[in-house]
């Protein structure tokens, strides 16, 4: 890339993202309220001064070239800081009002999450938040909810979806727990010890088995279908169960078991209506949550 960013036109910009968002040209001019020619020429005129190609054609959807992933990240931070310039500016975030229904797990819900909606609170009191806290998959297009938070990715093409981080996890245990039986010093030592199911433990076990750990059923005798009982279970010293590390710092009276094997990587997708391009309380919500969810502070 050159230096010709310096002197860029922010309609060519804002083209590329919902080009890249939309998957396509049409989408994007639909999400914009523009022609599909005129997009076209915004892109191609942004390839042009950058003298890159940022798409390819596949099938009847464009996809990113590696410049275009490059280049993504930068433009959305740009959208998100012009968003929230524009709105400060004005005073438009304090009249900004309207519901908006955010889906996540109940332990994102309510671990992770209050931080973040303390200070939308703040930038924008009128708005009414409604937190949809369900370990199933909520869905967008029947409107169950107008942004989630996920952990796959949606396979829906009027949704926008967005990679905002890939968090790890390791197994943890309460002190009590291990004090009384003991710390595991290798995979072959869990098979003596309790672990708390969340929810499905078939599906926990297709999970562990991989991973060389020699679990059965009879490894997961009590658990719940609610993420934050079963976090309760183990900090209260049932057994052990894995955790997103960011998370487990929390609780000082619990201990990473086998820290030295490979972590599990878990993927967190930010999932909206293409709504977000005309919505300015979508689009507020959303983009404080890609801010903050990637790590960043807000």
């Amino acid at each position: 890339m050159n230096d010709s960013l310096n002197t860029f036109d922010w309609n060519h910009m804002r083209a590329f993202l919902a080009t890249a968002e939309g998957g396509s040209l049409s989408a994007a001019a639909r999400a914009l309220g523009q022609t599909q020619p005129t997009l076209g020429r915004q892109v191609a005129a942004l390839e042009a001064q950058l003298g890159i190609m940022l798409f390819e054609r596949v099938g009847r959807s464009l996809a990113l070239t590696q410049s275009g992933r490059d280049l993504l990240e930068h433009v959305r931070s740009m959208g998100e800081a012009a968003n929230r310039i524009s709105l400060a500016a004005s005073g438009q975030s304090q009249s900004i009002e309207g519901r908006v229904r955010i889906t996540a797990s109940d332990i994102m819900s309510a671990y992770v999450l209050p931080p973040v909606l303390r200070h939308l609170r703040q930038l924008a009191p009128l708005l009414d938040i409604d937190i949809v806290a369900a370990n199933d998959i909520r869905d967008l297009m029947r409107r169950e909810a107008d942004i989630a938070i996920r952990h796959v990715r949606p396979d829906q093409p009027d949704l926008i979806a967005r990679l905002v981080r890939e968090q790890t996890a390791h197994f943890y245990a309460a002190r009590s727990y291990l004090d009384a039986r003991g710390h595991p010093r290798g995979l072959s030592d869990l098979a003596g010890h309790d672990f708390v199911s969340f929810g499905n433990t078939d599906q926990m076990l297709d999970h562990f088995l991989p991973l060389g750990m020699p679990l059965t059923a009879a490894n997961f005798r009590i658990g719940s279908q609610s993420g934050i009982v079963a976090w309760e279970l183990v900090r209260q010293g049932f057994g052990i169960a894995p955790m997103s590390d960011d998370l487990a710092q929390n609780w000082p009276e619990l201990e990473c078991i086998l820290p030295d094997l490979d972590p599990i990587v878990f993927p967190i997708w930010l999932t909206t209506h293409r709504e977000i391009h005309t919505s300015r309380r979508i689009r507020l919500v959303f983009d404080l949550l890609a801010e903050f969810l990637s790590g960043k502070r807000v």
